[in-house]
This record gives C-alpha cells, sequence and structure tokens, in this order.
C-alpha cells in the first residue's frame, strides 16, 4: 500500500486504526505479565538455572523453589496446610509416603502428556494425581577409601552392620523424617521380617544396630554433608544410607575413581512423585510445570544434578553413572498396599527400639 494514492483524510483514517491497534496489543501484552508459582520440595531439589530458564522462557511462568526439609517434613508441611496451601506444586513424596498424600488429598488430579514415556511399574496412581518424575535405589553407601586406610574389610550385608568391627560407623535417617530413613527401615523390614515366637524379625536387628552405636539424624542432608567421610570434610562415619546412585557424586577430578561404594544387598528402590497441590490459585501453571517435569530436557538433567535416575525409558544417562553406579540386580521390596496399612505402625515400633 502506497501512501501517496491515498486521501489526506484515508491517510488520518489509517494512522488512527494503526494506533488504536498497537495500543490495544500494548494493552494485552501488558496484562500478560509472568505467573510466579512455587515448588515446595526437600533440601536435596536440585536444577540447572538454564533448565528452569528455558522453563520461563516457554511458557512465560517463573518458578519459586521452596526448600523445606527432608521430603517426609515437605510432605508433613503440605498436609498440616492443605486448607491454605503454601505452594502450586509438590516434588518429593515418594512410594513409600505417596499414600499419605493422596489419603489426605492434597494433590488435584491431572495426566502428564508424556505419561507414556514412563514404565507401567512407576505408575501408582490410576487417578494420575501423583506424576513420577525420578527413581532411585536407597541402599548403604561406604567410604572405600576409609575402609582401605583401616585395613578393615567393606561389610558386604546388612548383618555385617552389626557386627563389633563396624561399631560406631554407621549413620542413617530417622524414617519418621526422612523419604531415606523409611526406605531403608523397609529394607530390614524385608529382610528379616517380623518378629517369631522364638524371636529375632527386624526389631531385634534394630535392637543390634542400637547396640552397635547407630546415629540417627534427621534427613539425608546431615547425614551426607556433615556426617559421611566421603561426602563432609570432617566426617565421622564412613557408613552411610544413601542412594545406589550416590557414588558419580565422590569421583575424583581425575573422572578415574569414585570414593563411594554401594552394598547392593541393602537396597530399597525408590521413585520421587510431583503432584499439582489442591487449592492452588495458578493451576494451569502448575500442570505446565508437572509437563516440563517430565519433559525430556528436564529429564536429562535429573541425573547430574540430584544424582538419581529419570523416570522416562528414552532418556540416556551420562557417562558417569554408567560407570560409577552399581544397580542391584534383586532389590529388596515390599508391596505398596503392605506399606500403606503398616507403615505408621512400623515408625512407632521403630521409635520405640531405636530412640527411647
Amino acid at each position: 500500500m502506497s501512501f501517496r494514492r491515498m486521501s489526506p483524510r484515508r491517510v488520518l483514517t489509517f494512522v488512527v486504526v494503526v494506533c488504536l491497534t498497537v495500543g490495544a496489543l500494548a494493552t494485552v501484552v501488558g496484562a500478560r505479565e509472568p505467573v510466579t508459582i512455587t515448588l515446595i520440595t526437600h533440601d536435596s531439589f536440585n536444577v540447572s538455572k538454564s533448565v528452569l530458564r528455558a522453563f520461563t522462557r516457554s511458557t512465560g511462568i517463573k518458578v519459586r523453589v521452596l526448600r523445606a526439609g527432608d521430603a517426609g517434613q515437605v510432605l508433613n508441611q503440605a498436609i498440616l496446610t492443605k486448607d491454605h496451601p503454601l505452594a502450586d506444586v509438590l516434588y518429593g513424596v515418594d512410594n513409600t509416603y505417596l499414600s499419605r498424600g493422596l489419603n489426605n488429598a492434597i494433590f488435584e488430579p491431572y495426566k502428564a502428556k508424556a505419561l507414556d514415556t514412563v514404565p507401567a511399574e512407576y505408575l501408582l496412581d490410576a487417578r494420575h494425581r501423583a506424576t513420577p518424575i525420578d527413581r532411585s535405589y536407597v541402599c548403604v553407601n561406604d567410604d572405600k577409601r576409609w575402609f582401605a586406610d583401616h585395613n578393615l574389610a567393606r561389610p558386604t550385608s546388612l548383618g555385617d552392620l552389626t557386627l563389633p568391627e563396624y561399631r560406631g560407623l554407621l549413620v542413617v535417617e530417622n524414617p519418621a523424617t526422612s523419604s531415606t530413613g523409611l526406605p531403608f527401615l523397609l529394607a530390614t523390614i524385608a529382610e528379616f521380617g517380623e518378629a517369631e515366637a522364638g524371636g529375632g524379625g527386624w526389631r531385634d536387628y534394630w535392637s543390634r544396630l542400637r547396640a552397635n552405636d547407630v546415629l540417627v539424624v534427621d534427613g539425608w542432608e546431615q547425614a551426607w554433608y556433615e556426617h559421611f567421610t566421603a561426602g563432609a570434610e570432617n566426617g565421622d562415619r564412613p557408613l552411610v544410607v544413601s542412594y545406589a546412585s550416590s557414588p558419580p557424586a565422590t569421583v575424583n577430578k581425575a573422572g578415574t575413581n569414585a570414593r563411594a561404594g554401594t552394598l547392593l544387598k541393602s537396597c530399597f528402590e525408590q521413585v520421587e512423585f510431583a503432584g499439582v497441590l489442591r487449592g492452588t490459585e495458578h493451576p494451569s501453571a502448575a500442570r505446565d510445570l508437572i509437563d516440563f517435569m517430565l519433559s525430556k530436557r528436564f529429564q536429562e538433567d535429573v541425573p547430574g544434578q540430584m544424582y538419581v535416575f529419570p523416570v522416562r525409558d528414552d532418556v540416556e544417562l551420562p557417562a558417569e553413572f554408567a560407570r560409577f553406579v552399581e544397580v542391584p540386580s534383586d532389590p529388596l521390596a515390599l508391596a505398596s498396599d503392605l506399606i500403606d496399612e503398616n507403615r505408621d505402625r512400623w515408625i512407632r515400633e521403630w521409635t520405640e527400639t531405636v530412640l527411647r
């Protein structure tokens, strides 16, 4: 279109229309300011800044991360504040605590877009109130250098941990507050069972651990970064309850050796979930974040940032995982309905046995 062929009146009309259109667009754009949503999670949550920035660029949604202790503590807070939620999305509740969150109705149902990339064995809620994001195995890790320096054989079984030579060497997490501590308790229940008439059972095992000077702390961060000799500068315990995927975090600068090893006969599989919290003021943005956490971009970031496995089966693992992570061929396990029926009792009995 040429202004030379338009009358002055038509030119004026055209300019007014353009100005009005631009003004209207500016108003619309101004009204669409970025939404900020809150993700409540455990202290171990980590994601590359570039990954979160990519989410914000593609959606206009900013994410505020609220770390609120261990996963067990995060879940308890979400339950206590469910009528006035502290966040829009919760990440980090695992398969051992999941039923508690579902039974307290803290999540809104949402079927994530990439759910078909997740193996069926990890889809534990048919109503899709919680979406699986990552998985790993809770195991006992040992400091191989410490044991070599002290000329002491590394333990190979749960039973070994009660032997006199390992007295005062193990730090564990409290199953009442820790999503690492509870799977380890369940591992010991799966291994030793309930007490028979003649004695024994898992409570007897924990009595022997207590007599062997086991140290109990509230959560994984404290255990690894304050007490484990391969994770803390002044650590005092060469045995810690952590993950089969933890050794890559202890690889030397040359990339040739991992200081931590894994007691494969102690492992219990763990799956972590995320869910849209009921009562969120931003349900659409919260669902977008769930979709993003299951996207390939986020899933590829998970191993290097949190040292756990992505839940998607089409994501290639980093080289250090393939080299330094040992995966148990026959992990200890308990049926989810059995955990749901007995979890509170087991935690109460553990507390009576170990802490009182």
